[in-house]
């Protein structure tokens, strides 16, 4: 008999600067409850969901700056989501904005949790690849999570939950291939994956043109290498002048797109996910204990790091 799970992508529109926590957790609420009515068994909210995407301003007064995180989780303003979770029975993903006191000194991370049917929180994840730069360019927009993140130190942790193994990864993340072999390597089924990706930064065209491209791209790569499901939850739309590309989707382990967003607001899909779809994928051409062959890696480094330099030109 397959393991099947309901799976809820909830795409959020543009979060004005000056929105208050509660009018984006009533819109938060609105698509919990649509993906209770479709039956969801869990459900997926975006990046830094409770926010606009601070980190795009040189913000430099201490209390603007704190405004934008959350001290507690939940909190008086997030609570709602956790009560309305346990009264529905439905689980769900949030990413949003950390501050933590240790020994007396801020810490600030990107981070997300992941909790129960009951409303309460199984895991924590803090976003290990951060992009973008600490230090204002002379460009359009800034992209400044080194300056208001540190660099997680939670791993990549997996937990059991909703009848499979679950993980979690953000944004960036998604752009690298560790993220999805090292949940991979523990077993992961399913990874709720929140981000929110600009284009018009300053960029060059030819990048900024590619960004769609490249954002399913290594989604699905991810997905079919690991033999996991994958979804991939943004923040969309024209968000403070700046365009958020979307394009939120359910990724099959086969690599292949089985739901997707049509709007840059908010909006919710949803995949019925057979969780042993896999299986076929894990027995064959992924199967890491037969095929996968760590022992060698190094090897090839060291190797490739004594290329000869190139040959001077004959005279």
């Amino acid at each position: 008999m397959s393991r099947t799970v309901i799976l809820g992508a909830a795409q959020l529109g543009p979060v004005a600067r000056h929105d208050s926590r509660t009018s984006v957790v009533n819109r938060l609420l609105d698509l919990m409850r649509e993906a209770h009515y479709l039956r969801c068994d869990v459900v997926a909210f975006p990046e830094l969901a409770l926010t606009t995407f601070f980190p795009r301003w040189p913000l430099e007064d201490e209390a603007e700056i704190d405004s934008f995180y959350e001290i507690e989780m939940p909190g008086p303003e997030t609570r709602p989501l956790f009560d309305e979770a346990a009264r529905l029975g439905i689980g769900f993903s949030l990413g949003y904005a950390e501050l933590i006191l240790d020994q007396g000194r801020k810490r600030r991370f990107n981070s997300s949790v992941l909790v129960d049917k009951r409303g309460k929180i199984l895991g924590k994840y803090r976003k290990v690849h951060l992009p973008g730069h600490s230090d204002v360019l002379d460009r359009p927009g800034q992209h400044l999570e080194k300056r208001f993140f540190e660099v997680g130190d939670l791993g990549f942790p997996v937990w059991r939950a909703f009848g499979g193994i679950f993980g979690m990864c953000i944004c960036n993340d998604r752009r690298w291939p560790e993220t999805y072999r090292v949940m991979g390597l523990k077993g992961v089924e399913v990874i709720l994956l929140g981000y929110n990706s600009p284009v018009g930064l300053g960029d060059p065209y030819e990048l900024d043109a590619l960004e769609p491209f490249h954002n399913h791209l290594v989604m699905q790569s991810g997905a079919y290498q690991n033999a996991t499901w994958v979804v991939g939850v943004a923040k969309a739309g024209s968000e403070e002048g700046f365009n958020m590309i979307g394009q939120t989707c359910i990724i099959a382990p086969s690599g292949e797109i089985v739901a997707q967003c049509a709007t840059l607001g908010d909006e919710l899909v949803v995949r019925k996910c057979d969780l042993d779809f896999a299986a076929p994928y894990r027995a064959d051409i992924f199967n890491f204990a037969a095929h996968r062959r760590p022992e060698h890696y190094q090897l090839i480094v060291e190797r490739a790091g004594a290329v000869p330099p190139p040959e001077e030109p004959a005279e």
